[in-house]
């Protein structure tokens, strides 16, 4: 009776049988008891957070001095920043099970404990050997915690999570910014080494933080942990990873061609045996119904092309203001700024008319924008307009477009899945990630030895875009859901 009560709430409130939606009432799931330092708790939630966000860039700005000190080509300084993120891909769909079994503070707690761990010992790193594997560790503890940190804001808000969450798109932008001006900074101060070693007092205080104020929210019943799920799960996720990695690599030669082949078999080797076992296991560590059903499928489309093009055009920005336009290296690097403060502005728009609008017509505003922006940036500008105008103008496009975007498509995961909040939002970054890494390493394989790279960059940008318009198309297809939750 509570939940249809809530549901009829619901309605009243211009939910879900409001006129023109298609969508059905939307119950709320878990306690909807709100704590009364519930703020104070995402503060802290949102602060572990951009920590962890800004450390997985924190080196992009120092990587010369890096392979200089532990006398690294650069092929292998550059792995300090994907292996980071493979080890997220990896992590990101079991952190919402690990909160499922073991609760999710004490997963958040475990994460920040391994992470503070293996930040001194990032900045005590003798060799480039040391260095990624402490590196690929951060990514699994971050991983880890990010499905279980949504989990706990998310309860603590109850129906007021939507807007709680989508506050929190903001973070990992934010930090992907944070991350190469802190590390400038470091770099200012003597040594690439301090950008690690000032998380240890960081992350130790909000450590303490997290014990004393976060509490545990609900946690599911999980009947039988699915060790052989997690291992497939694994092995698919890392052969892909190492695959496109392997396939993105400049100057790309036989043995690395080989290597290749091998890991994409096995990849898709261990996807087809996940998928068989998930169909039978009672609690699949990732359900099937996750992956390909009716309305998560296309999110997590949606979700790998937002991906490609947030990250990838992040990522290859600079050097192609560089290498098309001439642009100095400071120049280049401060157009993300541009597309920075429009993420920020917009995102604040989009969560103060996510309730009235729904989120399909922001998602695909904020999709369309990104297509001018990718257009805008691919092509030549007029004359008469400099090019770093005219790229200011495409980043800022960009911006908004992801700005919109970004808490459209996290809420609409978890309205399509109320009731998996955690594991959800574990799957919508994995496909971003994803997303981001096949982008760049495409790019980056089509651009290795031409005589003239930034015009294959350009194309790329083309190519994102058209993908992003079918995308549209795709999501036009969806539900709407308007209200509260």
């Amino acid at each position: 009776m509570e939940e249809k009560s809530r549901s009829r709430q619901n309605r009243g409130a211009g939910g879900d049988t409001a006129a023109g939606s298609d969508s059905a009432p939307v119950t709320t799931t878990g306690a909807d008891q709100r704590c009364p330092r519930r703020r104070l708790i995402c503060v802290v939630v949102g602060l572990t957070l951009l920590m962890f966000a800004a450390d997985q860039t924190a080196v992009a700005t120092a990587l010369k001095q890096l392979g200089t000190d532990l006398g690294a080509g650069v092929a292998w300084v550059g792995w300090t920043i994907t292996i980071h993120a493979v080890g997220q891909i990896i992590a990101l769909p079991l952190g919402g099970r690990l909160g499922d079994q073991f609760g999710g503070r004490r997963v958040v707690i475990a994460a920040m404990s391994v992470f503070v761990v293996l930040s001194l010992a990032c900045g005590l790193a003798q060799n480039i050997g040391q260095l990624l594997v402490c590196r690929l560790m951060q990514g699994f503890a971050c991983g880890a915690l990010v499905p279980s940190a949504n989990g706990i804001v998310a309860h603590q808000f109850g129906r007021d999570r939507d807007r709680a969450l989508a506050l929190f798109t903001n973070v990992f932008p934010v930090g992907a910014i944070l991350g190469p001006l802190l590390s400038g900074l470091c770099l200012e101060l003597g040594s690439w080494r301090f950008s690690f070693l000032a998380e240890v007092p960081l992350g130790s205080a909000l450590l303490v933080a997290t014990v004393a104020l976060v509490p545990d929210p609900p946690r599911r019943t999980v009947k039988q942990v699915d060790v052989t799920g997690i291992i497939l799960l694994t092995t698919t996720l890392l052969a892909g990873m190492i695959a496109v990695a392997l396939l993105g690599s400049p100057g790309m030669g036989a043995a690395r061609s080989v290597g290749a082949a091998v890991a994409a078999t096995a990849s898709a080797v261990a996807l087809r045996g996940f998928y068989r076992h998930s169909l039978r296991h009672p609690d699949p560590v990732v359900p099937i119904r996750l992956l390909t059903g009716r309305e998560m499928a296309p999110m997590n489309l949606v979700n790998t092309v937002i991906g490609s093009c947030a990250l990838g055009f992040s990522a290859l920005l600079p050097m192609y203001a560089q290498t098309r336009y001439g642009l100095p290296p400071l120049a280049a690097g401060s157009l993300l700024t541009a597309r920075a403060v429009c993420i920020v502005a917009t995102s604040g728009v989009a969560v103060a008319l996510l309730r009235a609008t729904g989120y399909k017509p922001l998602l695909l505003g904020g999709m369309s924008v990104t297509v001018v922006g990718l257009v805008t940036t691919a092509v030549h500008p007029p004359a008469g307009i400099s090019p770093a105008v005219w790229l200011t103008v495409a980043v800022a496009a960009m911006g908004a477009g992801m700005g919109l975007a970004a808490p459209s498509s996290s809420n609409a995961c978890m309205h399509l899945v109320p009731g998996d909040v955690p594991a959800v939002s574990g799957l919508r970054l994995l496909f971003r990630q994803i997303g981001g890494i096949m982008a760049i390493s495409s790019v980056t394989a089509a651009s290795a030895g031409r005589s003239n790279p930034s015009t294959t960059t350009a194309v790329g940008f083309g190519v994102l875009a058209a993908l992003m318009t079918l995308t549209i198309i795709v999501t036009a297809r969806l539900p709407n859901h308007r209200g509260r939750w």
